[in-house]
């Protein structure tokens, strides 16, 4: 009896036993579960709050470079990429360091997405005079297709519109002055289009 019972007790002692180490086993499971839950949930809530701080420094640089742009416009409203260009009036004007002859200086203007000017207001004219100190600078104004009928490059109708010749002008000297320009004073000239003078573009102030 004696050995039956020390039989009976060792093996409650090995099973009590093995309990606990899977009680061990599994409480050391359950910690590092959580563990790892509490991970995600740290990781989770970085990521967000790293998302919002990138979604806020987007909108400070957008902010910010809509400030840029607005204070560009102001400074340079022709584009801070044209700052040789002048301001007047709603429109950009580029009055040339170089001289051409009156179809090439067109087709320079062409080339800068603009055309000769059209002087066809007083203010207008006040600004090109101010601005060309008695050099001489092309302007968008022919009578090439027909001898008499001036005409402006984008269709403005010349006889109803302001003009500013200088007395005496037009006056087809040599039977050959077919393209116009602005001389001494500001008013205007006739001369032979293959002559070399400064030119006047403008376009319209950029969107």
């Amino acid at each position: 009896m004696d050995e039956e019972h020390l039989h009976d007790d060792l093996h409650i002692f090995k099973g009590g036993t093995s309990f606990q180490k899977l009680r061990s086993f599994l409480t050391i499971y359950l910690l590092l579960a959580l563990s790892f839950l509490l991970m995600i949930t740290l990781f989770a809530v970085s990521l967000s709050r790293v998302s919002a701080i990138s979604s806020k420094l987007n909108e400070v640089h957008t902010e910010k470079k809509q400030n840029f742009s607005n204070r560009d416009s102001l400074l340079f409203p022709c584009g801070p990429e044209a700052r040789e260009w002048e301001y007047f009036d709603g429109k950009c004007y580029y009055f040339s360091i170089d001289r051409m002859s009156w179809y090439k200086a067109k087709t320079q203007c062409e080339e800068m997405h603009s055309r000769l000017a059209i002087i066809n207001s007083f203010a207008k004219q006040n600004f090109v005079m101010f601005r060309t100190r008695n050099e001489r600078f092309w302007i968008g104004l022919t009578d090439g297709n027909s001898e008499g009928e001036w005409e402006w490059i984008d269709g403005t109708d010349y006889k109803s519109t302001f003009t500013f010749w200088k007395e005496g002008e037009p006056n087809n000297s040599g039977n050959n002055e077919d393209c116009a320009h602005v001389w001494t004073s500001g008013q205007w000239n006739d001369v032979y289009c293959t002559f070399e003078c400064y030119y006047l573009c403008e376009k319209p102030v950029p969107n």
